[in-house]
């Protein structure tokens, strides 16, 4: 039995609806790792940052490359031995 084009552009369409809400929302909230982790400030290049910052709403934000507010997860015991990285959200 053939699908019509109806539903074919229909399931079509939710497929990339999903694909997009998908790819927005890890964006903006990027889950946690698996690992053992920590937050790592003043080390991010531009766009690439994890989550917000008092000066950008969410992930992927920062406009500058190591901004002292902007911080990734990396594993933990390593932001202590990257030259500008710290433990420690700026005051």
């Amino acid at each position: 039995m053939k699908p019509s084009n109806r539903s074919t552009h229909a399931l079509v369409t939710a497929a990339v609806a999903a694909l997009l809400s998908g790819a927005a929302s890890a964006q903006v909230h990027p889950e946690k790792p698996d690992y053992p982790y920590e937050k790592c400030y003043g080390i991010v290049k531009a766009g690439l940052n994890d989550c917000f910052t008092a000066n950008n709403s969410c992930a992927g934000t920062v406009t500058k490359d190591n901004l002292p507010a902007a911080w990734i997860y990396v594993p933990k015991g390593t932001c202590k031995r990257i030259t500008g990285g710290s433990l420690d959200a700026p005051k």
